[in-house]
């Protein structure tokens, strides 16, 4: 039996093989070491967990393979290597970046440079069987350029600062009724600011046909690229594939400024969810 899980900052998807290699899927919030503690983590698996899958893992000796967002040192691994085994004392627990989930979803077994565009933004160079060169990853504050937070903030910016078109910033004032102190006390002083921020790429996508917002979510991704994407050696002459509803979502304006920096797309898909299982039941 295996259980395997992506987890962004906003949610985790799971996927379970049982015994017999039927695979059933579901969903619990993104558990990033960033954000929570193990307990938090333990009491989410608890709560979000079919009952039937948590009696088929706990008392047997299953393989457990975690991807997730921050899970960047040992430290960070520790708090959901903790969290897990307290559900599934007897599994055998590997957890792994999330970049190295795309990695391996995107390109399998075959060299590539792999992009996470979602509530994060993240990229590496892979070279079939490991990451050997990463670049980005630096959370929304110091990084996360072309992520859901980045647009998120560029738009709540523009929004502040009266820079919308007029017709943009009535119809979402009236949609989401924001105050400059709402939007304050989100950022600086609830949990998960970065989920706030990339909240608001569902309206930047819902009204992505006004030529601000396009120019707005074109030059998050010109940023991305000139500083991930392009400072990788040769990176004109390598398929680049692309995980995450941010990629997914505005995949036109993707493939419009992958072209003007001369870059060759080989894949986009919202979660490597379905690939990591192909992956993992294909070893």
């Amino acid at each position: 039996m295996m259980l395997i899980a992506d987890s962004g900052a906003t949610k985790a998807d799971w996927k379970f093989i049982d015994k017999d290699g039927k695979v059933s899927s579901f969903s619990t919030k993104g558990l990033s070491p960033l954000f929570w503690a193990s307990k938090e983590m333990t009491d989410e698996i608890n709560k979000k967990f079919p009952k039937k899958v948590k009696a088929e893992i706990k008392n047997q000796r299953s393989k457990v393979f975690f991807y997730g967002t921050s899970c960047s040192s040992k430290e960070r691994i520790k708090i959901v290597e903790t969290a897990i085994r307290k559900v599934f004392p007897k599994s055998k627990i590997t957890v792994n970046h999330d970049i190295l989930a795309s990695a391996r979803a995107l390109c399998g077994n075959k060299a590539g440079i792999a992009c996470i565009l979602g509530t994060g933004s993240n990229s590496c160079y892979y070279d079939g069987k490991k990451i050997v060169e990463n670049k980005g990853g630096l959370t929304y504050i110091l990084g996360d350029e072309g992520s859901g937070a980045h647009i998120g903030m560029e738009f709540i910016k523009a929004f502040l600062n009266n820079e919308l078109p007029g017709k943009l910033h009535a119809t979402f004032l009236k949609e989401y009724r924001l105050t400059k102190d709402k939007i304050f006390d989100a950022v600086y002083n609830q949990k998960y600011p970065n989920r706030f921020l990339a909240s608001f790429a569902k309206f930047v996508h819902e009204h992505i046909q006004d030529p601000f917002l396009y120019n707005l979510v074109r030059n998050c991704f010109l940023i991305f690229f000139e500083r991930t994407i392009c400072k990788y050696e040769n990176y004109k002459y390598i398929p680049v594939g692309f995980v995450g509803s941010v990629a997914e979502n505005f995949k036109n304006i993707l493939f419009s400024v992958a072209k003007e920096k001369e870059v060759t797309i080989s894949k986009i898909i919202q979660s490597p969810i379905d690939e990591l299982v192909k992956y993992h039941v294909s070893l």
